[in-house]
């Protein structure tokens, strides 16, 4: 299965959403959502987090998943197991991905990450 997602936040507000595109054996998933208000690298990580509670509540633990995103510091953070300033949700997301049979982080192009990309935006129109 993929999971590509990506997170949108106001500069001037810090309202932020996330975008979730999954895809299970060719049947494409779209969710967009609201986060609480914070900075756009904290939305990326809230919006991976976001995307792996939806696997494992849709399709349990036993899943292989290739994960996408277009934030370098989310899939280097992933790789080093550390990050001085994300630590709660690096630890969250490391967590979740645990629950997995396989995750595998891959940063990709935001020009490779438009679905998710779109979705983000649209759920910045969301009200709470």
């Amino acid at each position: 299965m993929q999971l590509y997602t990506d997170a949108a936040t106001e500069p001037t507000t810090d309202h932020s959403a996330a975008g979730l595109l999954l895809i299970n054996a060719g049947q494409q998933q779209q969710f967009k959502q609201i986060l609480p208000d914070c900075d756009n690298h904290t939305a990326e990580f809230l919006a991976a987090i976001a995307g792996f509670k939806e696997i494992l509540t849709q399709f349990g633990p036993a899943q292989t998943v290739f994960f996408y995103t277009d934030s370098k510091i989310v899939a280097e953070s992933v790789s080093k197991g550390y990050s001085k300033n994300f630590n709660v949700e690096l630890q969250t997301l490391l967590q979740l991905q645990d629950q997995c049979t396989v995750a595998i982080t891959q940063w990709i192009p935001e020009s490779q990450n438009r679905g998710a990309h779109e979705l983000a935006q649209q759920g910045l129109h969301l009200t709470p």
